[in-house]
This record gives C-alpha cells, sequence and structure tokens, in this order.
C-alpha cells in the first residue's frame, strides 16, 4: 500500500508532457488535496499562506494558538495537535525551532506518529541537527511514512514572497512529490542526498552567513570609525571584491538599506538565539567529524554572548550594534 501512494505522489508531481489534457486535469485536481502545516511561526506562518494561494487546502497547528489566527482567516483548518493534523493529511509540512520540538512534533503524545497513515509523505522544514533528521526518518518508516529534511534559506522576505531556497534529504524516489509542495513557497529546491544532507547542507550555509554578517559589521564599523558615510562604504564593497550578501542585501548597517532589519531596530529577521541554535549544530558536526571550524567556533561564541546580553530577539544582523556597544559607543 505503501508502495501505491507513493507511486501516487510521484505520477502527480510529474510534469504533464504529451499527456491528454483530461488525465493531466485530474492529477492536477488530486495533487490539490489537503496538506498538514505544523509551527506558524515567522517562518511556518508565510509558507502555509503561500500553500493556501497555490490552491492547496491547509491542515494546520502550533503550540500558540494565537500564531493560527492569520492563516485561518485565509481558509486553513486549525486543530489541537500534530497527531490530529496527521489523521486528516497524508501529506505533512513540519516548520520548527529546534531539535527537541521536532522530536516531540512527530514522536510526542500527541506527535504525528501516533496517527500517521501509511504511505504519508512528511517534510521537515526545520533546521535541526542530521542525525535527528536521520532518526525521524527511520521512525516514521516504521509506521510505514516517509520523511525528507528540507531547510530553507531566505529568510522572512523570501519566505513572504514565496521564494525560498529548500535544500532536501531523503529517498531520490520521493523527491518530485515533495517539490510539487516545496516549490509553492520557494524559488529553489535542490536534491541534496538521502536523509540528513538538507540539513547539513543548510548548516554550512548558516555558519558561512554567520562569519560574513560578522565581517560585514566589523567593516562597516571600521570604516565609520575612519570617517566614511556608511553609505559611500557600503556602495564601494559591493562595487569591490569584497562584496557579499550580508553587504548588498542584508546591511546592518541602520540607514544603509530600507526593507531589512536594521532599518526597523532589528526587528524581524532571523532571531540571533536561532543563529546561536545553528552555529551550535555546526559546532557538534564539526567535533563529531574532527573538521576544524576556528571562525564558526568565534561566530558561535559571539552569537551566544549576544544572546545573553538582551540581543536574543533581535536579528542577527544586530552583531552591528552589539560591537558598536562593546566598543563603548
Amino acid at each position: 500500500m505503501a508502495a501505491v501512494l507513493r507511486w501516487s505522489r510521484y505520477l502527480i508531481g510529474r510534469r504533464c508532457k504529451n499527456v491528454p489534457f483530461a488525465i493531466a486535469s485530474t492529477r492536477s485536481m488530486a495533487s490539490k488535496t489537503q496538506v498538514g502545516f505544523i509551527g506558524l511561526g515567522n517562518m511556518g506562518n508565510p509558507m502555509a499562506k503561500n500553500l493556501l494561494k497555490n490552491g492547496y487546502p491547509v491542515i494546520a497547528t502550533d503550540v500558540f494558538p494565537e500564531s493560527c489566527k492569520e492563516v485561518q482567516e485565509l481558509g486553513a483548518q486549525i486543530v489541537d495537535n500534530p497527531a490530529e493534523v496527521a489523521d486528516k493529511a497524508d501529506r505533512i509540512i513540519t516548520m520548527l525551532p529546534s531539535n527537541p520540538n521536532v522530536i516531540d512534533a512527530y514522536t510526542g503524545t500527541n506527535g504525528i506518529l501516533k496517527k500517521v497513515k501509511k504511505g504519508s509523505l512528511l517534510i521537515d522544514s526545520s533546521t535541526i541537527d542530521p542525525a535527528v533528521s536521520k532518526d525521524m526518518a527511520a521512525a516514521a518508516e516504521k509506521m510505514g511514512a516517509v520523511f525528507m529534511d528540507a531547510p530553507v534559506s531566505g529568510g522572512v522576505g523570501a519566505a513572504n514572497l514565496g521564494k525560498l531556497t529548500f535544500m532536501v534529504g531523503g529517498a531520490e524516489e520521493e523527491f518530485t512529490a515533495a517539490k510539487e509542495l516545496l516549490s509553492c513557497m520557494g524559488a529553489n529546491v535542490v536534491y541534496c542526498g538521502q536523509v540528513g544532507t538538507g540539513q547539513a547542507a543548510k548548516i554550512c550555509n548558516n555558519m558561512l552567513l554567520a562569519i560574513g554578517m560578522i565581517g560585514t559589521a566589523e567593516t562597516m564599523n571600521l570604516g565609520i570609525r575612519l570617517g566614511l558615510d556608511p553609505k559611500l562604504l557600503a556602495k564601494i564593497l559591493n562595487m569591490s571584491s569584497g562584496r557579499c550578501w550580508s553587504s548588498d542585501t542584508y546591511n546592518p548597517v541602520p540607514g544603509v538599506m530600507e526593507g531589512v532589519p536594521s532599518a526597523n531596530n532589528y526587528q524581524g529577521g532571523f532571531g540571533t538565539q536561532l543563529m546561536a541554535k545553528d552555529l551550535g549544530l555546526a559546532q557538534n558536526t564539526a567535533t563529531s567529524t574532527k573538521t576544524p571550524v576556528p571562525l564558526g567556533s568565534l561566530a558561535h561564541q559571539i552569537y551566544r554572548m549576544m544572546s545573553a546580553r538582551g540581543y536574543a530577539s533581535k536579528d542577527f544582523s544586530s552583531v552591528f550594534q552589539f560591537l558598536r556597544e562593546e566598543e563603548g559607543q
């Protein structure tokens, strides 16, 4: 039965070239069956909205009921816990903050695996330890379900615009079915390999992102101290070899760019505490693989310090403000 359902998902997800219109239409209609969504925070909320915009009925839940209000007003059905989601949907996406949240959502008392249907496709877009993803996949397999890890990059802005990048790990034969859903929320959906490789790619990306943001903040602060106008300095950096995402798309200096957290007292975006968590995951995997990551280690220490000094809920680009305060400005 599980194999039949997986094959059906594969057929639904295929491009319908040279397929009679009636058959293609039937597949399209069948593919718009209910999708479960668990975790409606800063990222999960716009992701679920994009599923609704693309015509998918959504059944959702969150540990904070108030987080469900916006998607409910757009037509999503709200239930009390992940088990109820699994009872009503055979395609489920989870977007949760950390390892313990994911473990509880899947294997807890009211977890997905308590009522999961055989053949269900379970996609986890949280950023967690690759080992936890593998454990969840093994637990799902025992229940006849398929688990894939699909963490994202792009932040809240890309989530709102449906332009996230998904890094997907899992059985390759399931990728087409997963891509059908993920393409509603992202511009790039990349297959990375077996379960856990999506998380590996995300952890590596975020370690580089943190290092780059700290470097950009230090550079901008030094230039300001030397008398350079911050907008001029950013312009020069962005036409020179120092250009990076943190300088040209997400500049950490207030007043340099509009529409980024630094223009809004570092509210919204990707929280410092979450960055510290992701860097902790990178440190754990670096230790287990005996990989030297000296700059990653320093970045982890800086973001942990920031979290302890009142920056936990601010966007991670607030490292610029943190450095300024450290020097007494």
